[in-house]
């Protein structure tokens, strides 16, 4: 079934759509199916319809994946089964990955996952996708599909709508609660669609049926938009906010660190109170990794000796102390805080090299100093000293002082 042109009915020329690497999978699976078996979907349309970057290049087709795979390998290219279950054959082209799907529909869900049967309609497809302007098709050509019949001006607007029934949508999977928010973060402008904010807000508790795993990539990719206060502002008055973080109560910090840093992990550490122990379970429930988990604690620990204020001889002293990423974090978050500009301090904490004790234990041995807590205590306290000094006092200066 092919569904109905729309108003805007080409896209653009795409340097992607006419790449070598692209049209030798399109001739695959076109030799093996006809014309049309094969359409571009999802995020390359919508971002090309937008004038946005394209990353992913994704494919739908009405061939199931044994075909796909048999045709892709008969023509010498690779074929990686990454999601076969539901359809999906990674097609390798040229070095480039191209997700290649079965049009599918669902035949059971339970919010986390589902069980799907495969077809050949495409607006069977298209009416188990989460979003409206993430179920457009557009042939080898450019020529558009919008079998919803909203996708496309939805694109057009920055309007996220769910599918049909926005609730069915969510049951389905819960993630799309969250995925309505970075969506939103990303594409939306102005009014939210009132429905479709209102079910997410309606069924929130949701989330808490999801693996951590799922809800800590949705959160981070959310975080990473160029702005996703708007979006952030909403989950906060909808009560989503408080079901993903439930110490996030306070969004001032993020509101003003948001323009200071782009970094998503950070802007994470913002929405949080200062304690490490929050910072620990907030990286458990997201099943962060280790060095997630690290970097949010040392961030939301107490400022202390870094603020926007400080002197260049204190900021080298603090970046000595706490390294340079654990500096610039709590420093930019202190000022997101209590006001001030980082950006002197925040340079030199990225230019300045952390210079090396120029004493030893060993030198202490050879002073005379006997092994044992002695020894320790004699180094950390010449150690407080040179860091005094700015790192100025030399090695002979520093023994001289034994």
């Amino acid at each position: 079934m092919r569904g109905g042109l729309t108003a805007v009915d080409r896209l653009p020329p795409q340097p992607w759509m006419s790449a070598p690497a692209t049209r030798a999978v399109l001739a695959v699976l076109q030799a093996e199916g006809g014309p049309d078996a094969a359409r571009f979907v999802g995020g390359c349309v919508r971002n090309a319809l937008i004038d946005a970057p394209v990353d992913d290049v994704d494919l739908a087709t009405p061939l199931t994946p044994d075909r796909v795979i048999a045709a892709v390998q008969a023509a010498g290219l690779r074929a990686v089964p990454t999601g076969v279950e539901h359809g999906t054959v990674t097609v390798v082209s040229a070095h480039r990955p191209f997700e290649v799907t079965t049009l599918r529909r669902d035949v059971e869900t339970d919010g986390r996952r589902a069980v799907v049967a495969f077809t050949d309609d495409w607006a069977e497809d298209a009416a188990r996708r989460d979003f409206r302007l993430n179920a457009i098709y557009a042939e080898a050509d450019g020529r558009l599909h919008d079998p919803t019949g909203g996708g496309v001006d939805d694109a057009l607007a920055g309007r996220i709508v769910f599918v049909g029934d926005a609730e069915t949508r969510i049951r389905e999977d819960w993630l799309r609660i969250l995925r309505f928010f970075r969506f939103t973060a990303w594409y939306g402008r102005g009014e939210p669609h009132g429905p479709s904010l209102a079910a997410c807000a309606r069924l929130k508790e949701g989330l808490a049926r999801l693996s951590g795993e799922r809800l800590g990539k949705e959160t981070l990719k959310l975080l990473a938009a160029p702005d996703p206060r708007p979006a952030l502002r909403l989950m906060h008055a909808s009560g989503v906010l408080a079901q993903l973080l439930p110490r996030a109560g306070d969004l001032r910090r993020f509101e003003a660190l948001t323009p200071m840093s782009p970094d998503p992990l950070l802007r994470l550490a913002a929405l949080l109170p200062d304690d490490p122990d929050e910072a620990s379970a907030t990286a458990a429930r997201l099943r962060l990794s280790n060095a997630q988990r690290d970097r949010l604690r040392a961030a939301v620990a107490p400022a202390g000796e870094v603020a926007p204020s400080m002197t260049a001889t204190q900021a080298r002293a603090a970046v000595y102390r706490l390294g340079a990423e654990p500096f610039t974090d709590r420093l930019l978050l202190a000022s997101a805080t209590g006001g001030g500009d980082p950006k002197a301090s925040a340079s030199l904490a990225a230019a300045w090299e952390r210079p090396t004790l120029p004493v030893s234990g060993a030198d202490l041995q050879g002073a005379g100093v006997s092994p044992g807590p002695r020894l320790g205590e004699t180094l950390r306290q010449l150690e407080r000293e040179w860091i005094d000094s700015d790192f100025s006092l030399s090695r002979e200066a520093l023994l001289a002082r034994l």
